[in-house]
């Protein structure tokens, strides 16, 4: 059995799927695109559309009582893969500032994105 997870803290979904669900010992949530949940707004740089996207992750876990160093899965969608090195450092910085482990990952170019940003990023994290 599953139940959602929603939070004002990061962007609301933008079709028919939910920002999370909460299988117990596993949250899994969906693609998060860099929109600032509070403004609507995307910043055009990549790091900081990575930072924004990582922040709508972070705020969706900790709605499910979780912290980021809980995360053990990520997958990172970019529209240009030689935004990689950015990407990287920021994502880097990102687990870094929260004390956490890094999880395992994926990175893949993808055609396009929603609201035509630059990045989505979904994670997996576990209650232990």
């Amino acid at each position: 059995m599953s139940r959602e997870i929603s939070t004002e803290n990061a962007p609301a979904a933008i079709g028919p799927y939910v920002q999370a669900v909460d299988l117990g010992n596993m949250i899994m949530t969906s693609g998060q695109i860099p929109v600032d949940p509070k403004t609507g707004l995307v910043a055009d740089d990549i790091a900081a559309q990575t930072r924004q996207s990582l922040a709508n992750v972070k705020a969706i876990i900790e709605a499910a009582g979780l912290k980021v160093g809980d995360i053990v899965k990520t997958t990172v969608f970019v529209k240009d893969l030689n935004d990689f090195a950015i990407v990287n450092s920021t994502y880097e910085a990102f687990f870094n500032q929260h004390q956490a482990s890094f999880p395992a990952r994926s990175c893949v170019e993808v055609a396009r994105l929603p609201k035509d940003v630059k990045i989505e990023i979904e994670a997996i994290a576990l209650r232990r």
